[in-house]
């Protein structure tokens, strides 16, 4: 399609406008009298003076205009980022506005407009990304960029008035341990599952009558759903545990981190195994010949071609289960495998949305983030050069 034909404003620019509007209509902070009540709401220019709220709603306004041209998406993605200053520039005057005089236990918390907003630009910025298709080293590039400017945010102390991050400040050890122990869950699980379904995936594509027989049983226990599996998990475990000697010696006990990391072990073979004999499978049979004919031995043929050429595929597959992971490892705090979870069920105990939050928030994030880093990793082995820029 021609420039001149090309539409001059963005459709989902115009979409996300309307609604980013519509959102700062709805209350964009609570101010509750203590921790456990609920808040009651406050719009955007009602929590302080003209003088704090209009610089914020300035540039919250002038990121969705400068979204709506279609032809522009560099300036689309620098809207979405003004807009996301301005929403955190009013979350930053309206906390100390709204907390001035309102109580010694009073907390203050982002609001529905506030989440509605943060959704509607963070996909204005997804779609002006889409249209300017940058390659993984950009991409990179933007990662760690964003990641700096939100740990300037977070480190500067700006946001401290807020009721999530006085929630953290009391919690800071228990959220250190809980952090460790959620990658542990994850990336340890990852690990472990890699080490058996890499072998296991190209002996399955090796032959054919094992992968008849295994994968439908790892895609059975994909069936299980989490609850059960980790309550399955413990008397499994709580046997070994009384019956092995040295098992309690090393942690292994039918509540606690190794039941919930077996079972995230479990869930993972199916997505690793899978995706390595589907890897395996992408290398043409042209490229196999010609490594027969070259004299190259099967092994040869497995590392220098097969795996090269089905490394993105297998990458995808480590992507599913590291997502998959993240998400699981919260479910694993309700038989004390700890993680980011504790958070989540202690304040669903105590009716506290932002401990909920505490524990919630990170593990969205860091989902995130190991959602595009893998991402970018499968790009990378790409074997397609145009797409390493």
């Amino acid at each position: 399609m021609s420039t001149r034909n090309a539409p001059a404003v963005s459709a989902p620019g115009l979409l996300f406008a309307v609604l980013g509007l519509a959102a700062l209509l709805a209350p964009f902070m609570t101010l509750a009298a203590n921790r456990i009540v609920a808040g009651e709401g406050v719009r955007a220019w009602s929590m302080a003076g003209p003088e704090a709220t209009l610089p914020g709603l300035a540039a919250i306004a002038a990121g969705l205009v400068l979204g709506l041209p279609a032809a522009w998406p560099r300036l689309r993605l620098a809207g979405a980022a003004l807009g996301l200053a301005g929403a955190v520039w009013l979350l930053v005057q309206g906390s100390a506005a709204l907390l001035d005089g309102a109580g010694d236990y009073a907390r203050v918390s982002p609001g529905a407009g506030f989440w509605c907003l943060l959704v509607i630009l963070a996909l204005l910025m997804a779609d002006a990304l889409s249209n300017l298709a940058p390659g993984p080293l950009a991409r990179a590039g933007l990662l760690a960029a964003a990641l700096l400017g939100l740990a300037t945010v977070l480190g500067s102390g700006a946001l401290a008035d807020l009721s999530i991050f006085q929630e953290y400040a009391s919690r800071k050890d228990a959220f250190r341990d809980a952090a460790w122990r959620h990658l542990w869950l994850a990336f340890g699980s990852l690990a472990v599952a890699a080490a058996v379904g890499f072998p296991l995936g190209i002996l399955c594509h090796r032959r054919p009558a094992l992968r008849e027989a295994l994968l439908p049983v790892l895609s059975f226990l994909q069936t299980i759903p989490s609850l059960a599996m980790f309550g399955i998990m413990i008397p499994l475990l709580g046997w070994v545990s009384d019956t092995v000697p040295g098992a309690q010696a090393i942690g292994i006990a039918g509540i606690g981190f190794a039941p919930a990391f077996l079972a995230l072990v479990l869930y993972s073979l199916l997505p690793v195994g899978a995706n390595t004999v589907a890897g395996l499978e992408t290398a043409p049979p042209a490229a196999l010949e010609a490594a027969r004919g070259m004299g190259m031995t099967p092994r040869q043929r497995l590392f220098q071609v097969e795996l090269p050429l089905g490394l993105p595929v297998i990458l995808a597959g480590l992507r599913i289960v590291l997502v998959q992971n993240i998400g699981l490892a919260v479910i694993a705090a309700l038989i004390g495998g700890g993680g980011f979870g504790t958070f989540v069920f202690q304040g669903l105990n105590q009716t506290a949305t932002d401990l909920i939050l505490l524990g919630a928030l990170p593990t969205v994030a860091l989902a995130l983030v190991s959602a595009i880093a893998m991402d970018i990793l499968v790009d990378l082995a790409s074997p397609t050069p145009e797409r390493h820029r």
